[in-house]
């Protein structure tokens, strides 16, 4: 079944490759075991302990289309492992990462396209580094995004990034933006977040939301209205602060002029694409009432701790795969 024909389509599936492993240099990617079996993950001084990728789908594409058959998913855009962004590192050992990740991806998902497709990784640190990735692994390598974090040595709204906007308009390719556990390559964090994994759940939520109101403030639709943009797990909290976003761009001094006008704030929200992977009815459906269901798309986190065994269609109408099409050109 093609992209063209699937009825779901999961936009949020990481993929681990072998061919990336020691790509960037002393940061590794590394993947070792303790003595007693137990895996262990390693980029740069961060090790993960305890997920096992090695014969598991988020290696083994076998393995991937079994499970993707046993829950009902019919084609699936695969992604960087967020561990393995490398946006903090030095450049150079980063665009070597991305472009061996990249160069292995392609091949994997050109041996299944009727039910893979990818999502480029890219250098953030170094924006003409990456839009030169971008154009490759696109033109070349025929990707259908580019798949980034939300924290970078620079903001979102930086405008060293309008570069890299242009290309992707240029280009007709979405980006898609999922963060990373803070402190693994770059500055550290909020210690409190390294306690119950809540730098994944707490931490990830607060820079999805940070990274919508940046890109609302920032003037980034503003400037670029041709993007588009998918944001991980609901936007964060955004449809929850929804209102308190909306009162800012009204009333303080600082907000741009083109969120002023009545409307307008919410029209660039809708420009937004969300993920929908949430884990919550109640949420998801407030999401909706604040953004529509035209650009709402489903993701899975695919493998992953908190993965669904099956597809989980909304509560409400909403044409997810007819959605993903669009965003993916597809």
């Amino acid at each position: 079944m093609s992209l063209a024909d699937a009825r779901v389509i999961d936009i949020h599936a990481h993929a681990v490759l072998e061919e990336s492993f020691g790509t960037a240099g002393r940061f590794g990617p590394e993947l070792t075991a303790e003595p007693d079996g137990t895996p262990l993950f390693r980029i740069g001084d961060y090790v993960l302990r305890g997920v096992r990728y090695r014969g598991s789908a988020f290696m083994d594409v076998d393995l991937r289309l079994a499970a993707m058959d046993r829950a009902g998913i019919d084609w699936q855009l695969l992604s960087p492992n967020p561990l393995t962004y490398f946006h903090h590192i030095p450049a150079d050992e980063a665009t070597r990462f991305c472009r061996h990740h990249n160069d292995a991806l392609a091949a994997l998902v050109g041996r299944h396209p009727d039910r893979l497709g990818a999502a480029a990784a890219l250098p953030m640190q170094d924006v003409p580094a990456a839009i030169a990735e971008l154009r490759r692994a696109v033109g070349e390598l025929g990707m259908r995004a580019a798949y980034i974090g939300t924290g970078f040595p620079h903001g979102l709204d930086d405008p060293a990034m309008d570069p890299f906007y242009e290309a992707l308009v240029a280009l007709d390719v979405p980006l898609f933006l999922h963060p990373a556990p803070e402190g693994i390559d770059g500055p550290p964090g909020n210690p409190a977040l390294k306690r119950y994994e809540l730098d994944i759940m707490a931490g990830f939520t607060a820079q999805e939301t940070v990274a919508v109101a940046t890109l609302l403030f920032g003037g980034v639709l503003a400037r670029h209205p041709g993007l588009d943009i998918c944001i991980s797990h609901g936007g964060g909290a955004i449809a929850l602060i929804w209102g308190r976003l909306r009162e800012a761009a009204h009333r303080r001094a600082w907000a741009p002029a083109h969120l002023k006008p009545d409307g307008a704030f919410e029209s660039q929200l809708a420009q937004i694409w969300y993920d929908i992977h949430m884990h919550d009815d109640r949420a998801l459906a407030l999401l909706a009432e604040r953004v529509g269901t035209d650009r709402l798309v489903w993701g899975t986190n695919f493998a992953g701790w908190d993965a669904p065994s099956a597809f989980e269609a909304p509560a409400f109408e909403a044409p997810l795969a007819d959605n993903a099409r669009r965003l993916l050109r597809g």
